[in-house]
């Protein structure tokens, strides 16, 4: 059990980092309608949130190769506590518009986030517990699906019993717990130094770095090129479109009851992650995940009796579950340990800022013509960009460069 300690202490503090994250993932969309009464007002709220992390999260991810994984997760978890809890009391205080809405989820935005510091932290904890990569992986992304299906729910509770600012208070306490469980944590860290690596004295080189060597593994560019796309297309499906529709027909609890059971079902994927892919292999994975979640969206967009939300939604989360695994897996393999926080907050600041002009454009387009037509847009958009990746080239050497890459 002493072995498995540092891993089973990471995998409860990104839980509560995670329900923390997912808490305001409904609760700064709902708090943005609710101040601004318009979706192009609201999706510029959100944003405007991402423009800090795409400028500084790359430095993050510097910081964590520079001062040490373990260190950065503990005072970021902090930091993200007391931002959250900012907007509260800023709203008990001062009052809340639009300027000062704006203004804070900016300044929520900055404070650097923890998840590049504890996913570089897995195979430390792994190695220290025996456990194989990718079943650590598994695990960790199905813990994050959990804490994503859980966070959501809070977030809507809070709001139903209480208010928009509840679910940042809830945030804000499930940061602290995080915190505290990483500062618990005792391993050795592994280095391994990058041949070339830009020494830390020159910060802008040695933050864009992670660019760098992610541009130099075909193999693991295209994979993370399939997620930026479904970024841009998906992900306001469920920032800026689902929100409207729910707050619309003023159904909360409907809105974190779906997003809760792709969650839930994405844990189930993920903790399957390492048994599908010793099945069909990694680039089928990449493949049928893509191509599904199209499909599911098409019907999902017709926004037909909540039953068949909930049935759709719960296949899309199933296919992605084993999608991040992957992603995890080939970087922690592929990347050397020294700058693999860096080729982290490159992942992380392109899945949070990709989606950043359309958030504001189906914002717009959302006032302009409604749910339903623009979210049938986006289906057509994500099956037909699914298609395209699957058909890529690289995707059938995935397999071949990550096993040259363990060798």
């Amino acid at each position: 059990m002493s072995k498995l300690r540092p891993f089973v202490l990471l995998q409860a503090s990104s839980l509560s980092a995670t329900i923390s994250g997912a808490a305001t993932f409904i609760g700064t969309p709902w708090l943005a309608l609710h101040v601004t009464h318009s979706s192009t007002l609201a999706a510029i709220v959100i944003a405007a949130s991402a423009v800090p992390g795409l400028l500084l999260t790359p430095f993050v991810g510097g910081l964590v190769d520079r001062f040490g994984r373990r260190r950065v997760a503990f005072w970021s978890e902090l930091f993200i506590f007391a931002t959250n809890a900012l907007i509260p009391i800023a709203a008990l205080t001062v009052g809340m518009n639009l300027p000062i809405l704006i203004f804070l989820v900016v300044f929520k935005a900055i404070t650097p986030g923890g998840q590049p510091a504890r996913k570089s932290l897995i195979p430390d904890t792994a190695d220290h517990a025996g456990m194989p990569i990718d079943r650590a992986n598994s695990i960790n992304e199905a813990i994050g699906a959990a804490g994503f299906a859980i966070g959501p729910s809070v977030a809507a509770l809070m709001i139903w019993a209480f208010d928009s600012y509840a679910a940042f208070w809830a945030a804000a306490g499930f940061s602290l717990v995080s915190s505290a469980l990483v500062l618990m944590i005792r391993v050795t860290e592994k280095q391994e130094p990058l041949e070339g690596d830009p020494e830390s004295s020159h910060p802008i080189r040695y933050a864009l770095q992670g660019f760098v060597t992610l541009g130099k593994i075909p193999a693991l560019l295209v994979v993370f090129s399939s997620f930026i796309v479904l970024a841009i297309i998906y992900i306001p499906t469920e920032m800026v479109v689902l929100p409207r529709y729910y707050q619309a027909i003023n159904q909360p609890q409907q809105l974190g009851l779906l997003i809760t059971t792709m969650s839930a079902f994405t844990v189930a994927g993920s903790l399957l992650f390492e048994r599908i892919h010793k099945s069909i292999g990694y680039s089928n994975i990449v493949r049928i995940a893509g191509v599904t979640i199209g499909l599911c969206m098409i019907p999902m967009s017709l926004l037909p009796n909540y039953w068949v939300m909930l049935f759709c939604g719960a296949i899309l989360g199933f296919v992605w579950g084993p999608m991040m695994p992957l992603l995890n897996t080939l970087i922690q393999t592929m990347v050397p340990a020294n700058v693999r926080g860096r080729v982290f907050a490159v992942e992380i600041v392109m899945w949070n800022t990709a989606p950043l002009t359309s958030f504001i454009l189906v914002g717009l387009a959302l006032d302009g013509f409604g749910v339903q037509p623009v979210y049938m847009a986006l289906a057509i958009l994500v099956f037909l960009a699914s298609v395209a990746i699957a058909l890529a080239p690289q995707l059938s050497h995935l397999s071949d460069e990550y096993k040259t890459s363990r060798t």
